[in-house]
């Protein structure tokens, strides 16, 4: 999968010959071109996740919550996912529900920038998630040391939380974290089109060659 977070990326993603299996519009980094955005997404030859990331996980330009509702619901006729975060679930309540009836996929989140919590709180979170109604459960995390790296590992090789796991790496050894966990059933293996977004990422034409075609990149 590859993030458009940019004009770059937008014209990136627009010339691309071999399209990856989703796009995910960034639309809190997006939301100053919001209207070349509407011009060029039809032009966008893979599936879309649409995402208004939380500041509070990473998200760009300080945006309200009422700011981040208004590009969800204005962008989910072409989506396929909406994504929002596990802690902001219950207030995007109204939108989740409008995403189900109208069968789009739901991503539940969780964004961790200073560290990896224990598999035992990671698998409590990703029940929550499917108490909610998440269809995956998103979770990326600081991954300076290999314990770190070692917890995402033994989190998502649980067997018992009957949700799809997108696990991935942040920081020193976010790279190789994100190699491994695809490998361990990592659904969603998210890469960028110019510039990484956050430290550890690789780019789309990488991780493509390292983990081959059968796993869903973005």
């Amino acid at each position: 999968m590859a993030i458009i977070a940019s004009a770059t990326d937008l014209d990136a993603a627009v010339a691309m010959k071999r399209t990856p299996d989703l796009f995910e519009l960034r639309l809190d980094s997006l939301s100053p071109l919001t209207s070349r955005l509407e011009k060029k997404i039809s032009r966008l030859r893979a599936p879309l996740i649409i995402t208004a990331r939380d500041p509070r996980e990473g998200g760009t330009g300080d945006l309200s919550f009422e700011k981040r509702f208004g590009l969800l619901l204005g962008f989910l006729p072409r989506a396929k996912y909406i994504d929002v975060e596990l802690r902001s679930a219950r207030r995007f309540e109204f939108l989740l529900a409008r995403a189900q009836k109208q069968k789009i996929g739901r991503i539940l989140s969780y964004h961790n920038f200073n560290s990896t919590p224990t598999s035992r709180s990671l698998c409590a979170k990703a029940r929550t998630a499917r108490s909610l109604g998440a269809d995956i459960f998103k979770v990326a995390t600081r991954t300076d040391t290999p314990a770190a790296v070692a917890r995402l590992i033994d989190f998502i090789a649980h067997r018992d939380i009957n949700i799809s796991i997108s696990a991935m790496g942040i920081g020193k050894l976010g790279a190789i974290s994100r190699l491994l966990l695809a490998r361990c059933g990592s659904v969603l293996n998210y890469a960028s089109l110019g510039e990484p977004n956050v430290e550890g990422q690789l780019s789309v034409a990488l991780l493509r060659s390292a983990i081959g075609p059968s796993t869903t990149t973005k």
